[in-house]
């Protein structure tokens, strides 16, 4: 089954304001893993760390539009060591900042396998699943990564693979939406492990399913043993050839979905829509407001150790408070670097770039510049276009050919803008 026949994803719209909450408390450091995070005994009880993001709603949230939340998505770290109380007085706060969730507001909560279990003597798996669900979660991402216990072993998971069955199998039973992550062109897989995995993943029934091939600097021990570039490429057709079958269609690089199951959160991400990151290393979003801003979008991220995260409380607050925020984690985009953001992630989803966007945001010699740079990849049979509209001048979407996905970065690539590319374009 080719990518033809994927459900039209064009009509995926992100909502217009969500909130990521980074918990960065883990029972064990992966090997592969370059999100701020720490193992339970190198930070305070969390009680400690949930008053800490309770403070930073209070103390910023006045710079930002009060909105109902149609995202809430708790990462890390491992959120589902928190109690379900400390994820309600996170939420409580935002809303009693202006920020309450919306009516069908998706509230995602990532697990690691085998942390569904108890947390004292009087809780089981499934009582501690309905207590989240209580607290208003309606998305389990589980963090399975691979069904193979000696590749489990060779990332530094912890977890094991009877865990992440276990959890599995309790959520489907439940009936509940959950997707899980798998990452492949691990060492030494072969394509035959890899069918394996998603044969054992499909089983479940998930409605949503990321798989992210493992990317680690060049020198890294994870990298030794690993497929090629053409046997991944290989693994990219065989996956999406296993979930199409399935019924779960590709509508972004590395995430598959059952019609109507996507990641809303994500799909702010890729969207240019704005997002509030809260906790530490966690990472905002403001795009530009046209005739306010004079910038071409703003990204600010807080403090990655607990110490500078505490001190920055203290100082960056109220009005613009990124303003007081540390000069090298607060970034005012330039035109090319907004520019190349944006039709790098637009072109990442399966509804595509659509040009008519770029001139209306950018301006017309920008978008022409586009399609000429895009020519090439069609040409070359990495992209396809398809007419958007009717009698406008940009009416041209261009999307990836499954070719294309395995070889985005080629692609990607010819749309990066360097600063003195900018000036020809205005």
């Amino acid at each position: 089954m080719s990518s033809e026949s994927n459900p039209d994803f064009r009509s995926v719209s992100a909502p217009a304001f969500g909130v990521y909450v980074h918990i960065p408390y883990c029972l064990q450091i992966c090997t592969y893993c370059d999100f701020v995070k720490f193992e339970v005994g190198d930070l305070p009880p969390m009680g400690r760390y949930v008053d800490l993001l309770r403070e930073e709603i209070r103390s910023r949230a006045e710079s930002l539009n009060p909105t109902p939340l149609s995202s809430l998505y708790l990462g890390g770290g491992t959120p589902s060591l928190m109690r379900p109380e400390d994820m309600v007085a996170v939420r409580d706060e935002l809303a009693r900042a202006g920020f309450p969730l919306s009516a069908n507001a998706e509230v995602t909560l990532e697990v690691n396998p085998g942390t569904l279990g108890p947390v004292d003597d009087a809780d089981s798996p499934q009582s501690r699943v309905q207590a989240w669900l209580d607290c208003g979660v309606t998305r389990f991402s589980v963090g399975a990564q691979t069904f193979n216990a000696e590749l489990l072993k060779v990332t530094g998971r912890k977890h094991s693979v009877a865990d992440t069955h276990r959890d599995l199998e309790l959520l489907s039973r439940m009936g509940l939406n959950f997707n899980f992550d798998l990452l492949f062109a691990l060492p030494g897989q072969s394509l035959r492990e890899l069918e394996e995995d998603l044969r054992q993943a499909l089983a479940y029934g998930p409605r949503h399913l990321s798989a992210y091939c493992l990317t680690v600097p060049e020198k890294h021990p994870l990298n030794r043993g690993r497929a090629g570039d053409e046997e991944q490429a290989d693994m990219f057709e065989m996956i999406e050839e296993r979930l199409q079958s399935a019924g779960i269609f590709r509508y972004e690089l590395s995430n598959f979905a059952v019609p109507g199951f996507e990641s809303r959160h994500n799909l702010l991400y890729w969207s240019d829509q704005p997002y509030w990151g809260l906790g530490m290393g966690a990472h905002s979003y403001r795009p530009r407001t046209a005739g306010q801003d004079d910038f071409w979008g703003l990204r600010f991220w807080n403090p990655a150790t607990l110490k500078a995260y505490e001190h920055e409380l203290r100082e960056a607050r109220g009005a613009s408070f990124w303003q007081s925020m540390s000069a090298d984690r607060v970034e005012a985009l330039k035109p090319h670097e907004a520019l190349t953001d944006y039709l790098h992630t637009h072109l990442r989803v399966q509804r595509g770039l659509d040009i008519e966007r770029v001139a209306e945001k950018f301006g017309r010699a920008a978008a022409q510049d586009a399609i000429r740079r895009l020519a090439p990849c069609v040409e070359g049979g990495l992209l396809r276009t398809r007419t958007n509209s009717q009698g406008v001048s940009f009416g041209v979407n261009y999307h990836f050919t499954p070719r294309g996905h395995a070889l985005a970065n080629r692609v990607l690539e010819r749309l990066t803008y360097l600063q003195d590319e900018w000036p020809s374009l205005s």
